[in-house]
Formats: C-alpha cells, sequence, structure tokens
C-alpha cells in the first residue's frame, strides 16, 4: 500500500503515545503532535490608550495566546494548504 506521508501525519517519531488536546474551533480530540498549534500575541489594553501609556514611558505587557486545531479546521482557516502528492511526502521539500 503507498504511504501519503513519510511521518505519518505526526511528529512523535517513535516515542509512543502523546496527549490528546482540543480543537480551538470545533472542539474534536486531537493528538497534540498532529495539531496545528498557533501562537499570537495580544494586548490586554486598548490601542488609543496603550499609545498614550506608553509614550509617557509605561511598560504594557502582551499576553501569548496558544490555540490548537486539527488538520480540517487548519486548512479552512488556511493555516495550512492542501499540498501536492509529491510535497506531502517530502514535508513540503522538492527532491
Amino acid at each position: 500500500m503507498p504511504k501519503k506521508r513519510a511521518s505519518r501525519g505526526r511528529s512523535k517519531g517513535g516515542k509512543g503515545s502523546s496527549g490528546v488536546v482540543h480543537c480551538s474551533q470545533c472542539g474534536a480530540l486531537v493528538p497534540r503532535d498532529k495539531a496545528k498549534k498557533v501562537t499570537g500575541r495580544i494586548t490586554l489594553v486598548e490601542p488609543a490608550l496603550a499609545k498614550e501609556l506608553k509614550a509617557q514611558g509605561a511598560y504594557i505587557p502582551l499576553s501569548t495566546d496558544v490555540k490548537f486545531y486539527c488538520v480540517s479546521c487548519a486548512v479552512h482557516r488556511g493555516i495550512v494548504k492542501v499540498r501536492s502528492e509529491a510535497e506531502r511526502r517530502t514535508g513540503g521539500r522538492l527532491w
């Protein structure tokens, strides 16, 4: 049977089972090493107020927002693209 992806769609290697996380969009349980992780920086202060505070020399901390998406939600949101068969096996590298 042909092998679609060299990594079988996961990044665990030979380490056994990995934990599961919930997809941030649909709530599906996805293995942590298969889920697509997206980190973003969010501020808790409005931009206009932040600009004034920065002008006065205040430090405005940024909070890190981490979201995990299942593969189908990641494709739907454009986080990962649909790739051709040759690209799938090589992890995006064309040799």
